[in-house]
């Protein structure tokens, strides 16, 4: 997810009024945010799963400079860098052609 966008500032529905979160910044609010259950609701195409098909479960949140780096999956495991849109992985493996 990117931050530094009108949709990562957003002010996010909190499941709990105990104030904790008053003083976050906005990638950690969207960072609360997706582990309370965002993800269902804003990407319901990725989320939705069909009966007989895998649920996705949210492992693991990365905070980088530009972006959130969200690993889903059925379970955890290692990512392939080759494949993965995270420009700080691929970029070591670009073939100069």
């Amino acid at each position: 997810l990117l931050t530094g966008t009108s949709f990562s500032s957003r002010q996010w529905c909190k499941n709990d009024d105990t104030g904790k979160s008053e003083n976050l910044t906005d990638h950690e609010k969207l960072e609360e945010a997706c582990w309370n259950g965002l993800l269902q609701e804003i990407l319901p195409e990725i989320c939705n799963h069909d009966t007989g098909s895998e649920k996705l479960y949210l492992w693991h949140i990365r905070q980088v400079s530009s972006f959130l780096e969200l690993e889903l999956g059925s379970f955890p495991e290692d990512k392939d860098n080759y494949f993965s849109i995270d420009p700080y992985s691929f970029i070591a493996t670009k073939s100069d052609n």
